[in-house]
């Protein structure tokens, strides 16, 4: 038999816990196999299904409350500890946040379904200030339905227990293998892709874009934070909004005879830097990542230059800023 399976009828509610909340806590600990091996022995009558539903549905509920109420404390200060560990530090939380930001709380019942949503979504909810009752509302029903698709699975397709772990038995090596070996490489061509950002790209001081703020032709100031980001935390006077996807996009806009300048407030500029290639091959020469992004500008001095240069940026881009 399976051994996940046999692990499961020795141990039961218990592993099926730990598991769960490991997951959900953040740490790369795959529950889905759990959860259908639990439905399988609840289907053959080895462990009560309601049990199981409701021992997965308070692990779940238990990790997510716990990042729920560091959000709520520590602000987005969460969401820095998370993006530093994630192989995109920017798209881990731009993309994550953008789409909670879009559906609001219902973005939680479909969380544990979205890579990358299922960790950062319960911090974002602390963060804008979603109530206790509403987020264990939405946070309830999304485990609920999640717990329940994996254990239904299990449940349904017990009646073919025996050669569903025969089969499994045959392909797990060969798979085990290849996913393995996938997953090495696509973390060594992130590594790779990171050590080329960090060592190419020229990048602009704050001291250096202080110096250019005050000349007669400043430069074009873009955020690449995320929304919400920005609307807790001010970034420079007179900078334009602008995602990643949008920057390229609506790079035509963008004036080439007049120096850009891109911050974030990423670890190690990746958004800036990201944005700066992707312009440098549409033919931009004049455009930098800001090194340090918004937390180095927050701590230089001069956090006062460049109001003067409003509605020129709002000219170029036509944004009416």
């Amino acid at each position: 038999m399976n051994e996940t399976i046999q692990f499961l009828t020795e141990y039961g509610p218990l592993v099926l816990f730990v598991v769960v909340f490991v997951e959900q806590i953040g740490l790369p600990l795959p529950a889905l196999p759990v959860l259908v091996a639990a439905g399988v022995l609840a289907g053959t009558g080895h462990v009560n299904l309601w049990i199981a539903l409701a021992v997965t549905v308070s692990a779940a509920l238990a990790a997510d409350w716990i990042w729920f109420e560091l959000g709520r404390r520590q602000g987005r200060r969460v969401l820095d500890v998370l993006c530093r560990i994630a192989l995109e530090p920017d798209s881990c939380v731009r993309r994550t946040e953008d789409f909670f930001i879009k559906h609001g709380p219902h973005s939680l019942v479909a969380a544990k379904f979205i890579p990358g949503l299922s960790t950062i979504a319960p911090p974002l909810a602390g963060i804008v200030g979603l109530g206790a009752p509403l987020f264990l509302l939405y946070d309830g029903f999304g485990a609920v339905i999640w717990a329940l698709s994996g254990l239904g699975v299990g449940y349904v397709f017990s009646d073919q227990i025996e050669q569903a772990v025969t089969y499994t038995e045959q392909i797990a090596p060969t798979a085990t293998g290849v996913a393995l070996g996938v997953l090495v490489l696509y973390i060594a061509y992130k590594a790779v892709l990171r050590r080329r950002q960090l060592r190419d790209v020229s990048r602009i001081t704050v001291e250096q874009l202080t110096e250019k703020l005050r000349t007669d032709e400043p430069p074009l100031l873009i955020d690449l934070r995320p929304q919400a980001s920005v609307e807790a935390e001010p970034g420079i006077p007179s900078a334009v909004l602008m995602s990643l996807d949008e920057l390229i996009r609506r790079h035509h806009e963008l004036p080439r005879h007049r120096d850009v300048v891109l911050y974030c407030g990423c670890p190690n500029d990746v958004a800036s830097a990201q944005g700066t290639l992707l312009l440098h091959k549409r033919g931009f020469t004049r455009v930098w990542p800001l090194a340090g992004g918004i937390e180095a500008w927050r701590r230089h001095s001069g956090t006062g230059v460049g109001l003067n240069y409003a509605a020129g940026s709002a000219v170029v881009l036509g944004l009416g800023v």
